[in-house]
């Protein structure tokens, strides 16, 4: 079962639960900001998907623009950066699919058609 790290008041985490349920596409929800993901889970993530680190940063939202992360980045050791991601479910990019072989970041339609349907 897949396991959808979102939050509730998230327009385009919305879109993608909307999405998977039009599908019929059986889902575990969890608020990403009281149970975000373990810096264990993140690195599978990024080793299983070859994504860089910045690639799971919600670079719009208020806690990355007033943490200065954009230039923390620049620094930091990717084992650094997903430290910041396990303890701030609001710096990732949401919603995050994990799960039967299916890692997705944000939400884009065709990715979900290609990974799930």
């Amino acid at each position: 079962m897949l396991t959808v790290y979102q939050y509730p008041a998230c327009s385009t985490c919305k879109k993608a639960l909307k999405w998977l349920d039009a599908h019929q596409i059986e889902y575990k929800p969890v608020h990403i900001v009281e149970k975000p993901p373990t810096k264990k889970a993140l690195a599978q993530l990024l080793k299983e998907t070859g994504l860089p680190v910045r690639k799971l940063f919600n670079t719009s939202g208020q806690l990355y623009r007033e943490g200065g992360y954009k230039a923390k980045l620049e620094t930091m050791t990717e084992s650094q950066a997903l430290d910041e991601l396990a303890a701030h479910g609001k710096l990732i990019k949401r919603p995050l699919i994990v799960g039967d072989g299916a890692h997705l970041v944000g939400f884009n339609e065709a990715e979900y058609k290609a990974a799930l349907a």
